[in-house]
């Protein structure tokens, strides 16, 4: 099976979010179960000189874009025996950002045209053209309209991959003959048209033969109102080739075992664990204390994250509740502001922390007992899996990745790897919070619950097999 993934992030390379983990990780995954796996990208300027100066340049094409050709180049490196091509055009990807720019639309219509001239140049073709978020999303469109004469490519079979369907890639018409070659023939429903503007995003979900997305319950969620972006009616009409495949993390990278950012590795040793904690008590400058249970955030600090919930009931939960709390993260002001008012309120209890960095988040995996990702929707969600992974119990609500990796413990049966509730209400996360302090304080309970979490193994494996599944029914 010969497999070309295609997106704008991935790790090591170039990353801003979960996208980029899953183009790191996943290729080497479905080469493990024999795949021949390659990658595209586009080669930023932001990228590591490390990269850029061991890329190999491989050919020059001439790009259709609207009435007039742009250059790319082709750049080639290996990485762990996984081949990654790099689309080369300075005017469009020699900036100091990935993303967030005026001409957005030009941008990656240039990308997707210049990843299908590169298939047309190719001798090798792929099975499969596997394409990750509304940046790719015109690859299903120019496969069956501008090459679909090109006898080479008739055989391939396109899956397109939802990570978030909030971030579309919606730009005014004019882009149709500007930019893409179409006329006012593409403005249909079954098309691109979307409320008189284009649609990248909406372009796959039309024209890719199947669609997938990072989790069971999100595959079922978006195909309603109230979280399908008003795409619903499309995934609706397009269930029988939509399916969701939960994400997995790289279970050697996240190792507690082996991570070197840890002050005491461990495996299943909850003593070990609670030296990290109190490691980490001291660092932060938090009373050293083992018998508190510590809650640990890492993340965006954004409305979709819940933040609004953990704003209305924080105070409360400090001030009535013996627990401490720990954030990372940098995002929208107002929440940035929130939690550092509520450390200067409760310096004993909260540490914030308006920053990311990769070592420390670490520490606060391996350092909480409780790991709280309230999210209003979670397309999958890594937190809790890492968590999971480190021992910690993870709080969720209910939705998405959430729902499908994190089971609510049932003290009477002993099953269950965390805690869970259901109403995006911040009572309810509160009372879920203090439910969870209290099986805390009931040692018998908590080994019970941590035996539970160690069982839970959320690895690219399991996500790779059921790629390679779904890429093979597509021959049937």
């Amino acid at each position: 099976m010969k497999v070309l993934m295609v997106g704008s992030e991935c790790t090591p390379f170039i990353k801003t979010g979960g996208l980029a983990d899953v183009l790191g990780t996943l290729p080497h995954a479905l080469k493990e179960q024999g795949a021949d796996v390659r990658v595209v990208l586009p080669k930023y300027e932001t990228m590591d000189d490390h990269w850029k100066l061991n890329m190999t340049h491989l050919e020059e094409l001439d790009v259709p874009l609207g009435w007039r050709n742009q250059y790319a180049g082709v750049e080639y490196i290996e990485y762990e025996g996984i081949p990654v091509y790099f689309i080369d055009n300075e005017y469009y990807f020699k900036r100091s950002n990935l993303y967030g720019y005026d001409d957005e639309a030009e941008r990656f219509v240039f990308f997707n045209r210049a990843v299908m001239e590169m298939l047309v140049s190719w001798e090798w073709t792929p099975d499969v053209l596997h394409c990750h978020d509304w940046q790719t999303g015109l690859l299903p469109v120019f496969l069956h309209t501008h090459y679909k004469d090109v006898e080479k490519l008739h055989g391939m079979k396109t899956v397109f991959t939802i990570h978030n369907l909030k971030y579309q890639g919606i730009y005014a018409q004019t882009v149709l003959h500007d930019l893409m070659d179409f006329d006012e023939g593409m403005m249909r429903e079954d098309a691109l048209e979307f409320f008189g503007n284009i649609n990248f995003m909406k372009g796959a979900l039309n024209y890719a033969d199947f669609i997938t997305t990072v989790s069971e319950t999100y595959a079922e969620e978006i195909q309603t109102p109230y979280y399908g972006e008003n795409l619903d009616g499309v995934l609706r009409k397009r269930s029988n080739e939509l399916v969701g495949i939960v994400n997995g993390i790289d279970d050697q990278n996240y190792n507690p075992m082996k991570d070197e950012a840890l002050a005491f590795p461990y495996r299943s040793s909850l003593i070990k664990k609670a030296q990290n904690k109190m490691w980490l008590q001291e660092q932060l400058g938090l009373p050293v204390r083992k018998d508190v249970p510590m809650i640990g955030i890492v993340s965006r600090l954004v409305e979709q994250k819940g933040f609004d919930l953990i704003g209305r009931v924080i105070d409360d939960l400090l001030y009535h509740d013996d627990v401490q709390m720990v954030v990372l993260g940098t995002g929208e002001y107002h929440y940035e502001q929130m939690l550092q008012w509520v450390q200067e309120r409760h310096p004993e209890k909260m540490s914030t922390h308006i920053r990311f960095s990769e070592p420390f988040s670490r520490q606060i995996y391996a350092g909480s007992d409780l790991f709280l990702m309230p999210s209003r929707f979670e397309p999958c969600g890594i937190g809790q899996l890492i968590a999971l992974r480190y021992l910690s119990a993870p709080i969720v609500r209910e939705t998405g990745g959430l729902k499908d990796t994190v089971q609510a413990y049932e003290e009477d049966t002993g099953e269950g790897n965390g805690f869970t509730f259901a109403n995006y209400n911040a009572h309810d996360m509160l009372y879920t919070i203090r439910r969870a302090i209290t099986l805390y304080q009931e040692p018998a309970s908590w080994q019970k619950l941590i035996k539970n979490v160690c069982k839970s193994k959320f690895t690219w494996k399991n996500s790779a097999t059921q790629y390679m599944d779904l890429y093979r029914t597509m021959f049937e």
